[in-house]
This record gives structure tokens, sequence and C-alpha cells, in this order.
């Protein structure tokens, strides 16, 4: 990173908060009053990113040029510009394609890339007035949940450096947690901005899979990719979706109040394969909730409901990863293709990717393997999950966002739960049902484990019931306290 200047003293002064405990909403408030400048808050980011630069939240981060935008910021602001995230400074996933600003993708042969467009959805917190921090760092190609790179390093927890912070949206997780920016934009395919909001203790948010813009970001699968959004609160998540929705006027004022709301959960499907202090956090949460006046409904999907979302939905990731990678390079002129990013793939990733990207590989999934995920298993997973949004008329399906908290580093290719070695991949177990079908999630931090590590809280809802979702998510939020802080 470049050295920055700091606030001026007069600037200094007028600070009469932790600018690192800001969230998004507050912080694009407080600069829209005056409380501060967008210079003095983006320096003060600066100077904590530095201090805490051995998390390898981020890549790349061009000091003097997101000084810059904060000192026109301030001026736009001053000539009466009114915009909802005018001087804010964000992280954004190096997944995401970012005008003028190195995007790596996490790979070794993309160091240098300079891309000469923005992702849409990158022009979209711009056009809100927004600062793109900095490039968080991420698992290479998004494939991974624990947050390792080869070429970048590995992602450490803010809570426990020698834990994993989650991936593949691991530095913008970790950046959050940590206090670098109010928010950073992440992706989802199976549990990518879920599992790391949950072992870092932050919000993350998967909208409904299309509603957020995805052009411009690295795919891995069209079917089951979504942009989405680390946070401090919900209300940040409600924000930024009304930007990327472009429905700002139609804000909802819905207090989130769970007197008479109906909310379901699956213990045999989500509570089989946890620890148990985790299934012991998770059942005093829904108490909580019952006493706040929430109906709770115990529901049931089937025997063989994992295993037809884990067949299925692993499946369509792998099959439509090398198609959507090298369409992806193609339309974005980007100087690489997918056979130079595969052989350039840490040993253990590109041995996962000969296995089951490849076509010819042992464990690929045939044509009709993927087209009967596509059109029996994934219809009939909806109509069990249905089966609680409409039978039960549950409003959101409730469950741990991971099944333990975040392995340590030196344990993260196989991981323990409730006294079981497993693959690292049992760390989306819950996340997939949700994006499978493409539903709605999002996790809630809802405290620490007795070791002080972050568990989380999963609520998926319908298709399309977004704003719903964040509303009742905004509600739970409120009932349950504040039950993490910053770093």
């Amino acid at each position: 990173m470049d050295d920055t200047t700091t606030a001026s003293p007069r600037i200094a002064s007028r600070e009469t908060t932790d600018v690192e405990s800001l969230g998004l909403a507050t912080a694009a408030a407080a600069v829209r009053n005056g409380d501060i400048t967008s210079e003095s808050y983006t320096a003060a980011l600066l100077q904590r990113a530095r201090a805490l630069a051995e998390l390898n939240a981020f890549i790349t981060i061009d000091e003097a040029a997101v000084l810059a935008a904060a000192r026109n910021a301030d001026k736009s602001r001053a000539a009466g510009l009114a915009a909802p995230l005018l001087g804010v400074p964000l992280g954004v996933k190096d997944s995401y394609l970012t005008k003028g600003l190195p995007t790596s993708l996490g790979v070794e042969g993309l160091a240098h890339f300079v891309p000469r467009e923005d992702a849409d959805a990158v022009r979209a917190i711009k056009g809100a007035g927004a600062l793109v921090f900095g490039k968080n760092n991420l698992v290479e190609m998004s494939y991974g949940l624990t947050g390792h790179n080869a070429r970048y390093g590995q992602v450490k927890n803010p809570h426990a450096p020698d834990r994993v912070s989650g991936g593949s949206s691991s530095g913008s997780a970790a950046s959050v947690a940590a206090g670098l920016v109010p928010a950073s934009l992440g992706g989802d395919t199976v549990g990518s901005i879920r599992v790391p909001a949950s072992f870092c203790g932050v919000v993350g948010f998967k909208p409904t899979t299309g509603r957020w813009p995805r052009d411009g970001v690295a795919p891995i699968s069209h079917t089951l990719d979504t942009t989405g959004v680390f946070a401090r609160m919900v209300e940040d998540c409600i924000l930024l979706d009304q930007v990327m929705t472009d429905e700002l006027a139609a804000a909802s004022t819905d207090s989130g109040g769970l007197k008479g709301a109906r909310l379901a959960f699956a213990p045999r499907q989500f509570l089989d394969l946890v620890d148990s202090e985790i299934e012991t956090r998770f059942r005093e949460v829904v108490r909580r909730l019952q006493d706040a006046g929430a109906e709770i409904v115990e529901v049931d999907f089937g025997d063989d409901f994992n295993a037809l979302v884990q067949t299925a939905t692993w499946g369509i990731f792998a099959h439509e990863t090398m198609a959507a990678i090298s369409e992806f390079l193609r339309r974005h002129d980007i100087p690489t293709t997918f056979e130079a990013i595969y052989e350039g793939l840490k040993p253990q990733l590109r041995q996962a990717w000969g296995h089951i990207v490849l076509p010819g590989g042992a464990g690929a999934t045939s044509a009709e393997a993927y087209h009967m995920a596509l059109d029996v298993s994934r219809p009939e997973i909806k109509r069990r999950l249905d089966r609680a949004f409409v039978s039960h008329g549950a409003l959101v399906i409730l469950q741990p966002t991971t099944p333990c908290t975040a392995p340590l580093i030196e344990e993260q290719a196989t991981v323990n739960i409730a006294g079981r070695e497993v693959s690292y991949l049992a760390l989306a177990n819950h996340t997939v049902s949700a994006s499978s079908v493409g539903l709605p999630g999002i996790s809630l931090p809802v405290g620490l484990s007795r070791t002080g590590l972050p568990i989380g809280l999963e609520l998926d809802a319908p298709s399309g019931s977004d704003r719903r979702l964040l509303s009742l998510a905004r509600g739970i939020e409120g009932i349950l306290g504040d039950k993490w802080s910053a770093i």
C-alpha cells in the first residue's frame, strides 16, 4: 500500500465517534450531515488497514487514489450533491472488475491485470457516491470455503488469527469484522458469503439469485452465482439492496416485529451434524424468538433431502465452471485463458479441477446427470422447501449458518465437526440448500463460543421475498441485541 496523509488537526477535532466501528448507513449519514469528512474517515480506515495488514484481507489498496476520491466526495457534498453512499469507502472482492484498479481473481497470472470497465455492481455503488477502498483477498477463482490463497496468503480471522476466515469471500468478511471498511461486496455460489460471515461475526446477505447485478464478476456457475454484501448491521444490507435494485423510493418501513411471525426449522436436516455448542446456541436463539412472540414450527424435508441437495448443487457447480469462466474471459477481454488459469492453480485446487471440472475428469458430472439436477432435482428441492413456506406458512427457515466455529488454519483441509473428521466442504452443509434453488439468505451473528469464536444464524426465505427477509432479520437483530463487537 502507498503512504498516505493523515487527517488535519481541524478535521480530526470534529471526529466524535470511533470511525472504525461505524456501519455503512451510519457512516453515510455522518458524511452527509457533515459530522465527519470523507477524507478524515478514509484516512483513519487506511491507517487501520496498515496496522492490521497481517490479516491479508486486501490484495490491493491504492491509497493515493482512494484519498483523492474522498477529497472529491467532500467537494461534491460542499457543492450540494446528495447521494446515498457519498464519500463512504467500501471493500470489493477481487473477483469484481474494477476500472483502473488491478483485478486478480485470486490467481498469479492476473496479478497485474487492470480492467477498462467496472462490474455492474461496482458501477452501482460508485453511482451512489461510494469509494472503492480496495480489492479484498479471496480463494483462487472463488473455489474454496476456508480463505486460503497460495499467491496472496491465507486470510486470517480477526477474532483469532490462527483460525480461518471462511471463503471464498474471505477478505471481504475479515475486512468488515476488523473494522477496515463498513461493508464489502462479496459473492456466493454455495455459501461463500454466509460461511465467512458466520466465522467472522458479521452480517452476510445473499439476495435472491439474479436480484443484484452479476455482470463483470468472475463466475463459477450461472445457475447458482449471486453477488451480495458483508456489513455490520442489517440496515446496511437494506441500504445496499436499495442501491443495487434502484428501489430507493420504495424503502420498507416495516419494523420487523416478531409477534405472530411463523418461523420454521428442520432439526433432522440442519442439526444432524453440528457441534454441541452450535446446537445449544441455536436452540437458545429459537427460545428467545419464541419469547418475543414468534411462532416456531418444526418441519422435516425428508430422509434424502441433504443427499439430494448436495448431489444436485455440487454437480451443477462443477459442471458449469469451465464454460462460465471461459465465456467471462472472452466477453471482458481478460488476457488469459481457462487453460492457463488451470495450469497456474495451487496443486490441491488443480487436482480438484482435474477431477470434477474438466470434462474428462473421473468425478465430472455427465450431461445427463447435469440435466437431471436442473430439471428433476432442483424442482423437487424447491417443492420441499416451499412446503415450509406455503403449507406451514413460515416466513423463513432458521438454521445454524455453519455446523462449527472457524477451524484452525492448520486443520482446514479436514475439519472436526461433532467429533467426526469430515471434508471442509461440510462447512457449506447448511448454506447449500438456499443456493440450490436461488433463495435469499442472510447470516446474523448471534454471539461467541466459549473460546471467543463467532456463531452465525441463517435465515432463508422464499425467492423474491428479499425485502421481507431483511425486515425480519432487522427485527431479530434487535431482539437478540448486540452480540458481537469489532476487533
